[in-house]
């Protein structure tokens, strides 16, 4: 059962972080809570707790005589996994995407080779799941998507490095963000038979083999990307 207050706690979180890391609160800018509870309709009380959510980001700060004010971007926990849904959502930022797409480009070859050593069976089971779940998913987007993060998960967690398998939460924003792109488009690539790729060389035990086959996965990724955002660039201007 949800709980009322938690969740204008948890609504009041999404609006004041969105605006943050969207510009629309510029770092160094002071943030007024009596605005914020008239603005949202609520208590002080949440609107306390949202910002002592938001402190614990690296978000925000409050000081005695200056109240509390957005804290530089260097200062921005990057890597919580509000942080980079917020950056990812609506039209995201070039430069963030690409950030993203490097972070995969490092890591992902690198957790398929380690998972290509140390794979089990239940590894496997996990990995051909997705994959029948992707090629099941046909027409519908929301069903490739989830498929999609399902395999990458499972990518990961084959890797048996447990510090690795914390990344799941950038390459989660990574895919979510692409794939939101690629798959609201009128046609997609299949992308079954790369992810078969990398699953029969895991399978196999070839590292080599399975860190470049996600390379390959990856840069076709990246590639298909670009020009859809070119296309809709075109169209915008056009």
């Amino acid at each position: 059962m949800n709980h009322p207050v938690r969740g204008l706690h948890r609504q009041a979180v999404e609006v004041i972080g969105e605006r943050i890391i969207r510009g629309v609160v510029a770092p160094g800018a002071s943030i007024h809570p009596d605005q914020i509870e008239q603005e949202l309709g609520v208590s002080k009380t949440v609107v306390r707790e949202a910002l002592r959510v938001l402190a614990s980001k690296g978000l925000i700060d409050s000081r005695q005589k200056r109240g509390t004010f957005v804290r530089p971007r260097s200062d921005w926990n990057l890597l919580d996994s509000d942080l980079l849904r917020w950056q990812g959502s609506g039209i995201p930022d070039e430069t963030f995407l690409d950030n993203l797409g490097e972070v995969r480009g490092i890591v992902e070859p690198a957790g398929a080779r380690l998972a290509a050593e140390r794979r089990d069976e239940a590894d496997l089971a996990a990995l051909e799941a997705a994959l029948d779940r992707m090629a099941d998913a046909g027409g519908d987007a929301d069903a490739v998507i989830e498929a999609d993060l399902a395999f990458h998960r499972a990518l990961l967690a084959a890797a048996h490095n447990e510090l690795l398998t914390r990344m799941e939460v950038v390459i989660e924003a990574g895919l979510r963000v692409r794939d939101h792109i690629v798959h609201g488009a009128d046609h997609w690539a299949d992308a079954v038979p790369a992810h078969r790729a990398v699953l029969d060389a895991v399978r196999a035990r070839e590292p080599e083999t399975a860190a470049r086959a996600v390379h390959d996965l990856l840069a076709q990724a990246a590639t298909d990307l670009h020009e859809l955002m070119d296309d809709a660039d075109r169209g915008e201007s056009g």
